[in-house]
């Protein structure tokens, strides 16, 4: 959803701002980044570019309660991730490479999105956040300030009094 959401404020024909009220990391980070200009308290929680799947395994639950697993499906991948059965090495190399891929897409759109080099993204794309001041300084966002300089921002480009979206 935030790839779907950074794509529509691009789209826009209209300006767009954003504000980071307290967190704005990994989905809802990559959304803004399709703002033109992103605002945050300098106490806003913000980036967490990183990708992250993970499921809860019954195994032991299930030989505990005395279950067993049938697989029925067409396909050798088909039940991949079944939490009902291990899963094997194959099938954990499928996912981190789905997940590898999620995560270079957006590495990419933050770099597009936010006019910074693809090594730059990269360098900080670990999963961890950073707060306002410090992601001002790797240009994550333009500002430090909430609605009302947002408001402010918006009504000198656009010469009125900005109509609010909450989100």
């Amino acid at each position: 959803a935030g790839e779907e959401v950074a794509n529509a404020l691009k789209n826009s024909d209209k300006p767009t701002v954003a504000v980071i009220r307290q967190s704005g990391l990994s989905a809802a980070y990559w959304a803004v980044t399709g703002a033109d200009h992103i605002f945050a308290s300098k106490n806003s929680d913000i980036g967490s570019i990183g990708v992250t799947a993970s499921y809860l395994q019954n195994v032991g639950k299930n030989q505990k309660d005395g279950s067993d697993y049938v697989q029925l499906s067409s396909g050798k991948y088909k039940d991949a991730g079944d939490p009902d059965r291990p899963l094997t090495e194959e099938e954990r190399q499928l996912f981190l490479r789905d997940i590898k891929i999620v995560h270079e897409n957006f590495i990419a759109d933050v770099a597009v999105n936010r006019d910074i080099s693809v090594t730059d993204v990269q360098k900080i794309a670990d999963g961890s956040s950073v707060l306002g001041d410090r992601a001002k300084e790797l240009r994550l966002i333009d500002d430090i300030g909430g609605i009302r300089e947002a408001e402010k921002y918006l009504e000198g480009i656009i010469g009125e009094k900005p109509e609010v979206c909450w989100y």
